[in-house]
């Protein structure tokens, strides 16, 4: 499935794109979108591009790319590697103490996720053939969507935007207040119609209590789920507690990290959809593996995104090599660094995407078109 790696050239790139509407979540505002673009180049000359998860701090973004300059560079173009997998190992290992030494492993993690989608970016582009199918010969390209980001000031008229080129699935931000939330779904239930899949997503913005409270207004809307009601590092009893009370589907996953970290969810048998962030933590080669897991523990996979267009990208792949009838988180709102780099993922037909049999993730970043949005680190 892969061959042997030999970089011999690591690259960062930082873009960011001011915002007329800022996205508001019940954490903190994002006021512009951030982009880390990777770039690793093989002893051939052949290149392949990743993306590394970068939206908060709001300095986020140049600090994640001087840790690819420093830290990541060297050592992935200090010997040859079997694979892109035995590479995210060796990064993983090799910076493992220096992650804690300096209280980051959270934005290592994201370095090493990144530059692990550019290699096997790629991989497959040296063996011909597309992510998906170099990851998983069974995959399949077609692959269901949904709009994500619906903001709490009129949501409803974006998703109707959305909905009319295609979308059949939606995600509200929630977490400002019982009667805020509850008159946007009323809304958006109302401009969406009947057959609207709807989500929304609290942003761990609840207490146990909160949530709990929140429960029976939620419950007339036939939500497919309920995203991070508590915080990620709140006990798996509270998760407990909500799960025993509601028929929606409870989903989390952004904000865990590792192998233990998911088994450990999936042993909670509490979500019923598990959303690994592949940016974030990951890349191919760590949630691949998750997604089978996740799969083989009777859940959804719904890959969590929220960047630009090549980290979309790949969680499309990883969706598609996955299969099990998960969904495509993608942004709804405007965002010139997803729309100059996702490729087919502009076509929605059917609430679904179908992703093509170019080489890699199909898609090279082209420099000169993202210019106007470069920042220097």
């Amino acid at each position: 499935m892969s061959q042997t790696l030999d970089i011999r050239k690591v690259g960062a790139h930082v873009f960011r794109c001011p915002l007329e509407t800022p996205v508001i979540t019940s954490f903190g505002t994002m006021r512009d979108r951030p982009m880390v673009l990777v770039r690793v180049e093989d002893k051939d000359g052949a290149a392949g591009w990743g993306e590394v998860w970068c939206n908060f701090p709001a300095v986020g973004a140049e600090h994640r790319a001087r840790l690819v300059d420093s830290v990541a560079a060297p050592l992935l173009t200090a010997r040859p590697f079997a694979g892109p997998a035995e590479a995210f190992d060796e990064l993983t290992r090799q910076t493992a103490v220096l992650a804690i030494q300096s209280g980051e492993p959270g934005p290592f993690a994201q370095v090493i996720a990144g530059l692990d989608i550019a290699l096997w970016d790629l991989a497959a582009r040296k063996a011909s053939e597309p992510v998906w199918r170099h990851l998983a010969r069974d995959g399949t390209p077609r692959i269901a969507v949904y709009a994500s980001g619906l903001n709490p000031d009129a949501p409803e008229k974006l998703a109707a935007a959305r909905q009319s080129e295609g979308y059949t699935a939606f995600k509200l931000k929630v977490g400002f207040g019982a009667g805020r939330d509850v008159a946007n779904l009323k809304a958006l239930r109302a401009t969406l119609g009947p057959g609207a899949r709807l989500m929304v997503d609290a942003n761990q913005g609840w207490t146990k209590e909160a949530a709990l409270e929140m429960l029976p207004q939620l419950e007339p809307f036939g939500l497919s789920w309920l995203e991070e009601p508590l915080r990620a590092d709140r006990p798996w009893s509270e998760w407990r507690a909500l799960r025993s009370r509601t028929q929606i589907p409870l989903a989390a996953g952004e904000n865990i990290a590792g192998h233990d970290g998911f088994d450990a969810a999936l042993a909670a048998s509490v979500l019923g959809v598990v959303q690994p962030d592949l940016a974030k933590w990951g890349g191919f080669s760590g949630c691949l593996p998750v997604t089978r897991r996740i799969r083989a523990a009777g859940a959804r996979f719904c890959p969590h995104y929220l960047g630009g267009g090549i980290g979309l990208l790949a969680s499309a792949h990883l969706l598609a090599a996955a299969g099990g009838g998960g969904l495509l988180e993608i942004d709804a709102n405007p965002n010139p660094l997803r729309t100059l780099l996702w490729g087919p993922l502009g076509r929605i037909e059917d609430g679904a995407a179908a992703l093509s049999d170019a080489a890699g993730l199909g898609v090279t970043p082209d420099l000169d078109a993202l210019r106007d949005f470069a920042v220097g680190h």
